[in-house]
């Protein structure tokens, strides 16, 4: 057997592969040889099958099979000891005159090598890295929204703003009859607001659906509609008050301080304020990060230029799509991958060159954690090591989750890594700024 390379430029080469008898009959005349033992073929006893029928018979097969198997293999081991970074898979050429009949084989194939370049993180653009806090205002609307939450309702008489009214719709020609509580703060517009306000229970108001509430959902969740039949609604309906309540706020006292963070972890509003921004906070790094891995992906693959086998490339997505696909289509489906390919070697050459290994202790850790988090919604707030170790064990033989959680580690070094050696500005931001300025 012999392999040779031959570069056509920097990013294409095609391999070709010679194949001769030597190679490959061993294996053939064993292969045979075992069909000799095991053939079934009328006339003959089992095991006494001639030698020469059964050439004749599987002879071809099993020759194209055992060329093809030391094909690949060959053409596997060759790119790994030349050391060869090739995008996409080889490609076949095409031989008109290929004759399985012949002794000797010749094989090519097409070739895209990956291209080489330097890349840095110490990017000549500045990249914004945002520190989300929460502001004053932030804190006091989860504090209202918390004193909400664990309230008490009120029962009353007459309608008045802010109130919660429990009622039934009824239209009978679009046979609509939906028992509801809505939010008289829901309601749209003061024509309909002043319907609701003052009235009593057991009255029962005229309303049309048109512009009933501030949106669509809204109106197909109080009438137990479709979203669909909510969107071009315009009828008249009557609305039967059964229960009028007023949502009383819960006292920031130390009863609601424990409820929310078990017994004497809170035990002044100014605390509850800190955590509330603590915890905030926290959710904040996770949107903050992403960004940041978002922002440094766009400018490393703007900063970063090297050249890609684009033909190749296109013809191999061609050939190896599931089904049947165009050249022009190729073309598209080429042009819509190129910066994640782009990214893939730049995030691969950055992962070689600075040793960000993902050690499997790593991802044992991070289960563990995911465990530890998701055990603590249930109250379980200091399980065993042991528990631990087992429940981690039983995730980890799955090899889709193992691969999961190896990239997760990745990810969480590189983020590590740019904030370290990107250039990077850090800016402190509200929550809302950040949402107008990164998502405007």
């Amino acid at each position: 057997m012999n392999i040779t390379r031959e570069n056509t430029d920097e990013l294409n080469a095609v391999v070709k592969v010679q194949i001769e008898k030597e190679d490959y009959q061993p294996k053939v005349d064993k292969i045979l040889k075992d069909y000799r033992r095991t053939a079934n073929i009328p006339g003959f006893r089992k095991g006494h099958v001639p030698i020469g029928l059964v050439k004749k018979q599987y002879g071809k097969a099993v020759l194209v099979d055992e060329v093809n198997k030391l094909l690949q293999e060959s053409l596997n081991n060759y790119l790994n000891e030349e050391k060869l970074e090739v995008l996409g898979n080889p490609l076949p050429k095409e031989q008109k005159d290929f004759d399985w009949d012949k002794e000797d084989y010749n094989f090519e194939f097409e070739l895209g090598l990956a291209p080489k370049f330097e890349v840095s993180v110490d990017t000549k653009k500045t990249i914004t890295h945002y520190n989300i806090v929460a502001d004053e205002e932030m804190i006091d609307n989860q504090l209202k929204t918390i004193q909400k939450q664990y309230g008490k309702l009120v029962s009353k008489e007459e309608v008045e703003e802010g109130d919660l009214i429990a009622g039934t719709f009824v239209n009978e020609e679009e046979e609509i009859e939906n028992t509801t509580t809505l939010e008289v703060n829901d309601i749209k517009g003061k024509r309909n607001l002043g319907k609701f306000l003052g009235a009593k229970k057991g009255d029962e108001l005229k309303l049309k659906t048109k512009n009933l509430f501030e949106t669509n959902e809204k109106l197909a969740e109080y009438l137990g509609v479709e979203q669909d039949k909510a969107e071009d609604l315009d009828i008249e309906l009557s609305f039967t008050i059964s229960e009028v309540n007023k949502q009383e706020p819960a006292e920031l006292n130390q009863e609601l301080f424990d409820k929310l963070f078990g017994e004497g972890k809170v035990t002044s509003e100014e605390e509850l304020r800190k955590r509330i921004k603590e915890d905030a906070e926290n959710q904040f790094q996770q949107q903050s990060d992403q960004q940041l891995l978002n922002d440094v992906t766009e400018t490393l693959i703007e900063e970063t230029s090297f050249e890609l086998p684009k033909e190749f490339l296109q013809k191999w997505i061609q050939v190896s799509s599931e089904k049947e696909m165009s050249a022009e289509e190729a073309k598209d489906e080429y042009e819509n991958s190129e910066k994640g390919l782009r990214f893939q070697l730049i995030e691969s050459k950055l992962i070689q060159e600075n040793d960000l290994q993902v050690q499997l202790e790593e991802i044992k850790e991070m289960t563990k954690d995911r465990i530890k988090m998701q055990m603590a919604q249930f109250g379980q707030l200091n399980p065993d090591e042991k528990e631990l170790d087992d429940i981690a064990a039983r995730v980890l033989s799955n090899q889709e989750e193992v691969k999961k959680l190896s990239e997760q580690v990745m990810n969480q070094k590189l983020l590590d890594f740019y904030k370290e050696k990107a250039n990077l500005e850090i800016k402190e931001i509200t929550y809302e700024n950040f949402v107008k300025e990164v998502y405007k």
